[in-house]
């Protein structure tokens, strides 16, 4: 019921857009843009939807097995038509459901042909004996699943991609210490098809990839020993972000998230110098008074600006930093005892700060 109620509104609203600009007061720009906003925003998932691309899951294990069985019992003839069947098949079923309004189960068969066209290219690598580096295989398949994703506008197959080209990035770099930058290649064409499709969650995927592809500078940079260059651009994304939200109020919605990615990368560089790159008692302690103002700042910026994500990374990066500190020092009763002291003091005089700036603010805003 859901779903017909969902079609009848957006119905009716793109007849009220196209009236609304015929009588001057939506511009034709504005009109391109809602009615997007609209289109894309119709793809909820609901059960049938989840369900529909669970069973194109297991549709092509079930198709996958059923070659591999007979296999051997086929002409090769045979086995290529059987594969361009059921990858053909998938886009067709796909095509018919569209049609039909079911935008979800079209997206589940899409990515049944994605996962066949995967196997097709490991089934005919073994049928002709060709020897190479799997890499290059999942090189091919993310190639072909992105063309489709981004042609019939699929999101779960466009997040099918960015998973392929992870690990084709992780097959690249699990043999050499060297960075695989081509991998921003394929993260920034999946990127901007997740921003042409307007799919929030998709953004977020690419975010989380981009923060781990970041973070895995730090290991593979200097010897691995670059995790200060990853604290750095974890600051400085988490800076440019505030930038972008004081100066830029429209793009909150993109801010916020990246505020919270980059303070979880920051803190990921700062904690790796700390307590695995040879501490020494003097410099933790420095760079762990330094991580807990930072985490501090980031706690009252984010509640300030509701920015619950930022917030709870802090929160849990707080405590995680403050239980290692007292697992390193916990053999020295007094260097525990005054670090925490130190700590206390610096978290008191902070918050105190924070209270008399809310009182002045307040009383008619903040000193000149």
């Amino acid at each position: 019921m859901k779903v017909d109620m969902w079609s009848l509104y957006k119905k009716r609203l793109l007849r009220d857009l196209d009236r609304w600009q015929s009588n001057g007061w939506v511009s034709e720009q504005g009109r391109v843009a809602i009615a997007d906003e609209i289109l894309s925003s119709g793809r909820s998932l609901n059960l049938a939807s989840a369900l529909g691309i669970l069973a194109s899951v297991l549709f092509g294990f079930a198709a996958i097995s059923f070659v591999a069985a007979h296999w051997d019992d086929m002409p090769r003839l045979a086995r290529l038509l059987l594969l361009l069947t059921c990858v053909w098949a998938g886009y067709g079923a796909a095509g018919w459901l569209e049609r039909r309004g079911h935008s979800m189960l079209a997206d589940a068969a899409v990515l049944f042909s994605s996962g066949m066209f995967g196997a097709s290219i490991m089934l005919v690598s073994q049928m002709y004996h060709i020897a190479g580096d799997p890499a290059d295989g999942v090189l091919l398949w993310w190639i072909g699943t992105f063309v489709a994703g981004a042609t019939l506008r699929s999101n779960p197959t466009l997040a099918l991609t960015l998973i392929l080209v992870c690990t084709w990035s992780f097959l690249k770099t699990s043999t050499s210490s060297y960075v695989h930058w081509p991998f921003l290649i394929g993260w920034g064409l999946v990127t901007v098809a997740f921003a042409w499709q307007r799919w929030w969650p998709g953004l977020h995927l690419s975010a989380l990839a981009l923060s781990l592809f970041i973070i895995s500078l730090g290991y593979q940079l200097g010897s691995g020993h670059s995790h200060d260059l990853v604290a750095v651009i974890g600051v400085l994304a988490a800076v440019g972000a505030v930038a972008v939200e004081k100066f830029r109020p429209d793009l909150d919605h993109v801010a916020a998230p990246l505020f919270a990615y980059a303070v979880a990368v920051a803190f990921e560089g700062l904690f790796v110098l700390q307590f695995f790159e040879n501490p020494v008692s003097g410099r933790l302690i420095i760079l762990a008074v330094v991580t807990l103002v930072l985490l501090v700042a980031v706690i009252a910026y984010a509640m300030s600006a509701g920015n619950r994500g930022a917030l709870w990374i802090a929160y849990i990066a707080f405590s995680i930093e403050v239980l290692a500190l007292y697992g390193v020092t916990v053999g020295s009763i007094l260097g525990t005892s005054v670090f925490f002291l130190i700590a206390a003091l610096i978290v008191a005089a902070l918050s105190y700060a924070a209270l008399q700036l809310a009182r002045r603010s307040s009383n008619g805003g903040l000193p000149a």
